[in-house]
């Protein structure tokens, strides 16, 4: 199993963390607990020494699980990763009572790498405000936490303010090999490296996105080794780059388990060719997306009530990856039905406020049309 030394911290971790947001269910959605104990043990097994978790995964049911398969595993043998859900967060008494809550429902003295969870410019000023940065110091001055970091789904800017704001043991960001521009990105990255802060990546796969790329795309990758799966690469993208310390994978089958032991245990860093390729792929899968939309929000809010970014977000999506499963959930069961492309009344104020000037009305009629008929299934 790939290692890697964290020097600020002294300690060696597993490359491959185990994620515990997609794990295995029953037919009533609950977690199928032998089969995800199975499959944790054959993680740690073949040398994963890192488990995330978090309070909200699986409805909550994740950190006692999680909690329950490591108890039969000598402590020091591993590291704990769970986070503190910031939107339970209105007073210092709630990230007290939760905390706690958390070291009850992991069954555990202490939590190695702890993380304010999910965390903007605006949230983080808010956790600040309240106390909560401080009181976490403290437990870790107590030894109830011993690594303390952050979980990061904003802007750029967000990210170096909140990276700066203190010296964190460690922070965990989204970053593959499509999203290089997107959230933290590169420059965050970079960043990191400069000051010294060890990463823990999330979405190496993209939520599977890459794991499954059209036929085309995954005919080039077969040219260079037919026996390496499309996951495969996007996991050594990223354990490519020296500063990141730990690959978080939601690993959901055996299968899966398999496929990334077999990344890990046989790590190559990417070769030039290898690199150049998988450049290649992420201009080809960018240059079939619908539109340019970064995301900006600026065209809202909407006076029909769409939800224009995130409308974009699944169509630019389903054509980049040629498969309707991709954005299959968040399109069918997205939380307000009003927020689809049809609601829209076509009044143009969005158009007004777009720095991309992108046709919205006439786009979003092609994000009904297209996703409403899917031709990639």
């Amino acid at each position: 199993m790939e290692k890697r030394y964290l020097k600020n911290l002294g300690i060696t971790t597993s490359l491959l963390g185990f994620g515990t947001m997609r794990l295995p269910l029953t037919s009533d959605e609950k977690i199928d607990e032998p089969l995800a104990e199975r499959m944790i043990d054959k993680a740690i097994a073949s040398g994963v020494n890192y488990i995330d978790t978090a309070y909200p995964y699986h409805n909550g049911d994740s950190e006692p699980f999680v909690g329950k398969v490591l108890k039969k595993y000598e402590r020091k043998s591993f590291y704990l990763a769970t986070k503190l859900p910031q939107w339970y967060i209105n007073s210092i008494e709630d990230a007290k009572r939760i905390f706690e809550e958390q070291l009850k429902r992991l069954d555990t003295e202490y939590i190695d790498f702890y993380l304010l969870h999910s965390m903007t410019g605006e949230v983080f000023d808010k956790m600040v405000l309240l106390g909560v940065v401080s009181y976490l110091e403290e437990m870790k001055a107590k030894g109830k936490i011993r690594y303390l970091g952050f979980s990061f789904h904003s802007s750029y800017e967000d990210f170096e303010k909140i990276i700066t704001f203190r010296y964190w043991d460690f922070c965990q960001i989204q970053y593959n090999y499509i999203d290089t521009e997107e959230q933290a990105g590169e420059r965050g990255y970079a960043l990191t490296e400069k000051l010294e802060i060890p990463l823990v990546i999330m979405e190496p796969v993209k939520g599977g996105a890459l794991a499954t790329l059209s036929p085309d795309l995954e005919e080039q990758l077969k040219l260079l080794n037919p026996e390496a799966t499309p996951s495969s690469y996007a996991l050594r993208w990223v354990g490519s780059h020296p500063n990141v310390k730990v690959v978080l994978s939601g690993m959901s089958t055996m299968d899966q388990v398999d496929d990334n032991l077999n990344t890990f245990k046989n790590f190559k860093m990417l070769s030039n060719q290898e690199r150049t390729m998988l450049e290649q792929l992420r201009d080809t899968l960018i240059s079939r997306s619908g539109n340019g939309c970064t995301g900006c929000r600026y065209c809202l809010p909407c006076p029909s009530g769409v939800d224009i970014p995130m409308c974009f977000k699944m169509w630019n999506q389903y054509r980049m990856f040629q498969n309707y499963n991709v954005i299959k959930v968040n399109w069918e069961h997205m939380v307000n039905q009003e927020s689809k492309p049809n609601a829209c009344k076509e009044c143009g104020r969005c158009e007004t406020f777009c720095p991309q000037h992108i046709s919205i009305r006439e786009n979003l009629k092609k994000v009904q049309t297209e996703l409403s008929n899917p031709q990639y299934l």
